[in-house]
């Protein structure tokens, strides 16, 4: 192989390497929560864009896209929109996407219901099994939901 053969297949190997490794974040699912109250959804990645939603503390939202201290997200209903990356957190929280979902003091539907929790509301993850999420709620106790009940999860 000539020294141009080489030369150009081995930057058509670092520029297929490079693409690769951008790509492949974006198809990992990430997750962020809202960090304090009255945090505005917007419609585009600026402060005069329109304001589609408010949302609280602990809200999670998964990141499709970045744009310099924007994030683009969506929720659990599908709404998408922006938020300033500043008012977002690494700190995992999940959602109630079921009608109810029952709070357990272990992780099975053999440990008895501590309560139920409605459509709609966050937890705090604490900890992460296969099949259970230990969350903790505004009231400070913990209790295990099942996976399938809970949005903003991600994989185990």
């Amino acid at each position: 192989m000539s020294f141009l053969a080489r030369h150009v297949t081995r930057e058509l190997f670092l520029a297929g390497a490079m693409m690769f490794a951008l790509l492949a974040p974006a198809s990992a699912q990430q997750f962020v929560s809202i960090k304090g109250e009255g945090v505005n959804l917007r419609a585009a990645p600026n402060l005069r864009s329109e304001v589609l939603w408010e949302l609280g503390s602990g809200y999670p939202l998964k990141v499709l896209a970045r744009r310099g201290s924007w994030v683009q997200v969506v929720d659990f209903e599908n709404d998408r929109g922006w938020v300033s990356r500043r008012l977002t957190s690494s700190r995992p929280h999940s959602i109630v996407k079921a009608p109810r979902a029952n709070v357990r003091s272990g992780p099975g539907t053999k440990y008895r219901v501590l309560r139920q929790a409605q459509y709609g509301e966050v937890f705090r993850v604490v900890e992460r099994t296969a099949s259970w999420i230990r969350v903790r709620g505004e009231d400070a106790r913990t209790g295990w939901i099942a996976r399938g009940l809970l949005w903003g999860v991600g994989r185990k």
